[in-house]
């Protein structure tokens, strides 16, 4: 065979590739209103920037009539590109092949990238849209799961992984995007669940749909599987590669940073007036955020989740941070389990990556009730405790309001290495509130008070003697628990400063195989 005829025999082998299950079932993945794998990394990649890998593997499997059906690329597209010139990994399934089911050399086309984007040092990003494993290929295709499984947790703090979930994903599919650090989820497209509606039905008799056992929503708001909800694959592959600009390629690069114009010095008088004066009145501790960070431009991860705390990405100053609040506007900002999981696995993520963490403080303590204690609040507690007490990135921290309790400790206290800890001057630190606290120094007193009105009186009275001494953050200063008492407006500026002289921080725990932390 002439050269000329290899040539167009590759081209036209390409050609067959690219078309994955064919005309019909890309019509078929379009009235779905689905993307194919490859029109989907079109869209993520920068333009012309994809190298494709195996294009031309299949499966040898001869069981069950496979012998006679056989694609070209095996059911996922694999390869390596750039995003805003960045170098990233990424594989996409392709549901046009056998419904996206996963084989034995599907799998390894998905480890080949793996390996790859560990030993380089660059982020894996995973399209998920498969029917699970592939039956006909049995146990060969449950091992090739738990070949991916096991790279996902070798790479996990190595390099970031993030998954979008853009067609179904059931079964043992759902554990490796559970490994990864950020999951995608789009609305009416997309669903995760460990067993389908008829497993379900079968075993418990409940009668539920895919999007209610499983859909984005129910990711997004009960279980906290999701980290973000697109409202399509279009705004799911947006959010991918605006999260991929506020983190660094590995573990041993810093964040980039971005050109910033906006001035360090910034000052916004609304601050000085946002906490309100009586301090069981919310307010939106969002607005304080947006009011500080460069451009006002916040990532939010996990919005719906667990709202009274708020974790999430922003720049000060170019520099990239990972941002935890206490959310006054929902439950008075305190800490239940959900939110404690929440912000516990947000800041491990930024300290495996070097993204310094900064901390705006507005708790009243941890939830009480049965419901709480019987779902182990204390475990779940103790999460986030250790995520801020192992976390070894430049930690600042900024009192707004209310530090009570053992949550006053949990949330980046300066025991728990806090390098730069800040209080606007309405700060109220205490082991308690001004109510809970006279009940117990007072006990005795209030018990032999009958007169209901003499008893009011006598609690004002003591109340406003505990307020003059804790309803400020003076005590905690005193003590240097506080390393400055600023005004609010001057926050920006403040937290700048505090991040350039902390730059060149160093710090280590001590050697060991790993932690063990209260899971």
């Amino acid at each position: 065979m002439a050269l000329q005829d290899k040539i167009q025999e590759l081209m036209e082998m390409r050609a067959k590739a690219r078309l994955g299950g064919g005309e019909k079932r890309i019509e078929s993945q379009h009235k779905k209103g689905k993307y194919t794998a490859r029109e989907r990394i079109d869209l993520l990649l920068d333009e012309g920037s994809f190298e494709e890998f195996d294009m031309f593997v299949s499966h040898r499997t001869v069981d069950f009539g496979l012998d006679k059906q056989s694609y070209l690329s095996d059911g996922v597209v694999t390869g390596y590109g750039t995003i805003d010139g960045r170098l990233v990994y990424i594989f996409s399934q392709d549901f046009t092949v056998f419904g996206g089911s996963l084989s034995e050399m599907y799998a390894q086309k998905i480890c080949k990238v793996m390996d790859k984007a560990m030993k380089v040092g660059a982020p894996v990003i995973g399209i998920n849209d498969s029917g699970g494993a592939r039956i006909q290929e049995g146990v060969k295709s449950l091992g090739g799961y738990a070949d991916i499984f096991q790279r996902n947790i070798l790479a996990s703090g190595l390099i970031p992984q993030i998954s979008a979930i853009f067609g179904p994903c059931a079964g043992g599919a759902v554990y490796s995007p559970a490994l990864t650090d950020f999951t995608i989820m789009s609305k009416g497209t997309s669903y995760m669940f460990v067993t389908g509606p008829k497993v379900v039905k079968t075993v418990t008799g409940e009668v539920v749909t895919e999007e209610e056992l499983g859909g984005a929503s129910v990711h997004g708001t009960k279980s906290g599987v999701a980290h973000f909800v697109a409202e399509d694959e279009n705004e799911g592959i947006l959010l991918i590669r605006k999260l991929l600009s506020y983190l660094p390629q590995n573990n041993l690069e810093d964040p980039p940073l971005a050109p910033c114009d906006d001035p360090i010095d910034r000052l916004d008088d609304v601050l000085n007036e946002i906490i309100p004066e009586n301090p069981n009145k919310p307010y939106d501790v969002k607005d304080v955020i947006h009011s500080v960070v460069d451009y006002n431009e916040f990532l939010e991860v996990q919005r719906r989740y667990a709202p009274n705390i708020i974790t999430g990405f922003a720049r000060f100053n170019g520099q990239s941070v990972g941002i935890v609040a206490n959310q006054p506007s929902y439950l008075a900002g305190v800490l239940d389990i959900n939110a404690s999981r929440k912000a516990a696995r947000f800041v491990r993520f930024c300290d495996s990556f070097n993204i310094p963490i900064v901390t705006f403080v507005d708790v009243p303590g941890f939830l009480p009730g049965t419901a709480q204690e019987y779902g182990g609040i204390i475990l779940h507690g103790a999460k986030l405790l250790f995520a801020y007490g192992e976390a070894t990135v430049p930690k600042v921290t900024i009192i707004l309001r209310k530090a009570y309790g053992g949550a006053y400790d949990v949330m980046s206290s300066k025991h728990l290495r806090g390098d730069i800890n800040y209080s606007w001057p309405a700060a109220e630190i205490a082991v308690m509130g001004p109510r809970g606290a006279i009940e117990v120094l007072h006990a005795k007193e209030l018990s032999q008070i009958e007169d209901p009105h003499e008893r009011a009186v006598y609690v004002a009275e003591k109340e406003e003697e505990y307020k003059q001494k804790f309803a400020n953050p003076y005590v905690a200063a005193k003590y240097g628990f506080i390393d400055d008492v600023i005004e609010p407006r001057n926050t920006r500026f403040r937290v700048i400063r505090a991040l350039q002289m902390l730059n060149t921080k160093k710090d280590q725990n001590p050697p060991k195989k790993h932690s063990n932390m209260p899971l």
